[in-house]
């Protein structure tokens, strides 16, 4: 498939607009609707969903009927087949499901590098409708170097991709598209298929997550904003005005974006822990168990861990570590010290006291390091198993044959 050996990112901004080059933007919006309208009309008519083949019979009609330069010409067509084929598949599917040839309405139109260009002051070009006219704007970034848009801008092995520009309650907003290979696999400089370091990861309620290195992320900033945005909502809901529902809504977007800050703020520094400590595979407990163990009072932290494996995985694969999943069955009642397993260890919500050995630490620390040990054991009894994996602690590291291994 086109495109797997590649990373995509977006980086999303805001272009300081002048009134003149906002209409100019407007007039290239309504140009561009037009044009996918008349490729659409024309696909849709004989049947054309393929990007070439459409282009042929659309170009010369969208280049006579919109003010539209050559390449804004084609990329129209293109995202116009695009959704022609999308509806192919439709009926692909469901041959009873009634379609409709697609309809361009949204305030959105596609920059590549031929129509957009990106300049080392933080300004873009951008092409509008009209022969040669470009319209050379700054950006709306952070005033110090800590924005996440700066990992893309700043970095030459980003490569800038097919953008996008939209229009929404009045602002405009600039999608910047990026690009770059796939980095190795930090397994693939390893000397065989099992060999590999690997940082356990327990996700839990009092801390939302907890790492065999010992880096624990407190819940309670999350949980503490969840009780001040689920009290004000309840307050909202009672008084059931068609205001106080708008007010919900903005409410809850305010409310998720916080949590994604901190939820990436935690993804940052567990991907840290497992760069530093030289990890090439991130091992976290099975979603499904969470969702069947927690209660329904808890879908918050059902959701919230859910969003922060996501992000793992996404932000693991830019760094070549791979993100791997093991039941976390037992690992909170499991000694990792003498492996006697049972309840009556878990003494209270934070405290681990093996009842057989008497070994005590954190009950989340303890999970994270059943859980990392658990993808080890698994490797050691895989039939491929070609190394010796090894678990990550604060200290050091512990291989099944040679136990613990102080770090140098």
């Amino acid at each position: 498939m086109a495109g797997e050996g590649y990373l995509r990112r977006t980086a999303i901004t805001r272009p300081i607009l002048s009134d003149e080059q906002q209409e100019m933007l407007e007039q290239t919006l309504s140009e561009w609707k037009t044009a996918c309208n008349i490729a659409s009309y024309i696909g849709w008519n004989v049947g054309e969903t393929r990007k070439t083949r459409l282009q042929s019979l659309a170009y010369d009609d969208v280049r006579d009927r919109t003010r539209l330069g050559s390449q804004h010409a084609i990329l129209a067509i293109h995202q116009a087949a695009a959704a022609l084929a999308g509806v192919e598949e439709i009926e692909g599917l469901d041959e009873d499901y009634d379609t409709s040839r697609p309809m361009f309405t949204s305030d959105t139109l596609t920059y590549d590098a031929r129509t957009m260009t990106l300049f080392d002051d933080d300004s873009v070009s951008l092409a509008t409708a009209g022969t040669g006219a470009r319209i050379r704007c700054d950006l709306a970034l952070p005033d110090d170097e800590t924005g996440y848009q700066r990992q893309y801008l700043d970095d030459e092995r980003w490569e800038l991709t097919e953008s996008t520009l939209s229009k929404r309650n009045g602002d405009w907003y600039l999608h910047l598209g990026f690009r770059k290979p796939k980095p190795e696999s930090r397994d693939e400089t390893k000397p065989g298929d099992e060999d590999r370091t690997v940082l356990g990861v327990d996700l839990g309620i009092v801390n939302i997550a907890t790492t065999s290195t010992a880096y624990f992320a407190s819940g309670r900033e999350l949980r503490h904003r969840h009780r001040e945005f689920d009290r004000i909502r309840s307050g909202l809901q009672r008084t059931g005005t068609r205001s106080a529902h708008q007010t919900i809504q903005r409410l809850s977007g305010r409310e998720h974006r916080c949590v994604r800050q901190t939820l990436h703020e935690i993804v940052n520094n567990i991907l840290r822990e497992a760069i530093d400590y030289d990890c090439t595979v991130i091992a976290v407990e099975n979603l499904t168990h969470i969702r069947e163990r927690a209660p329904p009072a808890k879908e918050f932290h059902q959701w919230a861990h859910r969003k922060l494996v996501d992000l793992l995985e996404y932000k693991a694969e830019s760094e070549g570590i791979q993100v791997a999943f093991v039941s976390p069955e037992y690992t909170s009642q499991r000694c990792p010290e003498c492996g006697h397993t049972s309840a009556e260890n878990r003494v209270r919500q934070a405290t681990f006291e093996c009842e057989n050995c008497g070994a005590t630490a954190n009950a989340d620390y303890v999970g994270a390091k059943n859980i990392g040990w658990r993808y080890v054991r698994r490797g050691q009894q895989s039939s491929r198993r070609t190394g010796d994996s090894r678990l990550a602690l604060k200290s050091g590291t512990v291989q099944p044959n040679r136990g613990f291994i102080p770090a140098d």
